[in-house]
């Protein structure tokens, strides 16, 4: 099919690759030369085409022959482009050296303004730019709103503590502390200013402990049959109460009658010590 048919049906027809705004007509074809639809632009009216491509960042010259239409697969041929503008301008004028003049400077600017784009690209990756990020409105008051409240509560607690201390040191409740004698309050309250305060050592109450009977009341018992068989040898019979020996009782008996027991020990503990003042009083 010649390419005159060809153009006449996308042109009048309808065409995918058209794009139609208040412009003008343009063409997304990725192989359009200038982006603009016309007969002399339109890769798929002319069986003579050329074009230059970017792939990740290398430029390529892609071509296309009549003799290569009946072979879709091979309809293009494609040379890699150098990185440097001018060597790349020398491999464009070789390889399309009796090709129209006119779609050769079409490849030619498009070369020069893919390569200027791909420099800017390159400042704009070395360039250090600020990441614009969304935040929530709501959270962001919310956030607010919280720290708003902890500061107000953080001040009240700083009043209410240092009013506390100047009533202290007035002396608006009569001068005695309640939990810690005021002499410790004022170290205190000077250690802070320092950084120095410790902490303070709780006096610890008198516990009440409980302790077994017999160890004592055995001791006494022994001490108090001493006592009854001390004799003088004189046979002093002026003792109003008169004294009889009793028999030693087992450890089982008075662990036993701990309770009865302890009223007749202070009981002979008494006499003894009347027998022991009016002996004395005798010598």
């Amino acid at each position: 099919m010649s390419d005159e048919v060809i153009w006449h049906c996308l042109r009048h027809n309808h065409c995918s690759f058209m794009a139609k705004i208040e412009t003008g007509l343009f063409c997304r074809n990725p192989y359009n030369a200038t982006g603009i639809c016309n007969r002399s632009s339109c890769p798929l009216a002319n069986s003579r085409y050329a074009t230059i491509r970017d792939h990740d960042g290398i430029f390529y010259l892609y071509m296309k022959t009549a003799e290569r239409a009946h072979l879709p697969n091979k309809l293009w041929e494609r040379v890699k482009l150098p990185r440097n503008y001018e060597k790349a301008m020398e491999v464009i004028e070789k390889h399309l050296e009796h090709w129209p003049k006119l779609l050769v400077h079409k490849i030619k600017q498009r070369l020069t303004k893919m390569t200027q784009y791909r420099i800017r690209m390159r400042k704009l990756q070395l360039k250090v730019r600020e990441k614009i990020m969304t935040v929530p409105r709501k959270k962001t008051q919310r956030d607010l709103q919280r720290l708003e409240k902890a500061e107000k509560a953080a001040q009240l607690e700083k009043s209410i503590e240092s009013e506390l201390i100047e009533r202290l040191r007035k002396g608006v409740y009569g001068g005695v502390i309640h939990n810690v004698p005021f002499s410790q309050f004022d170290t205190i309250l000077d250690m802070e200013k320092d950084g120095l305060a410790p902490e303070l050592e709780e006096e610890e109450e008198g516990e009440i402990e409980y302790v077994e009977g017999a160890d004592i009341e055995m001791g006494e018992m022994e001490d108090m049959e001493d006592f009854e068989g001390f004799d003088d040898g004189d046979g002093d019979d002026s003792f109003d109460e008169p004294f009889t020996r009793k028999p030693k009782r087992s450890c089982s008996d008075t662990m036993s009658k701990i309770g009865w027991k302890s009223t007749k020990i202070v009981a002979e503990v008494e006499q003894d010590e009347d027998r022991n003042s009016r002996l004395r009083m005798r010598m």
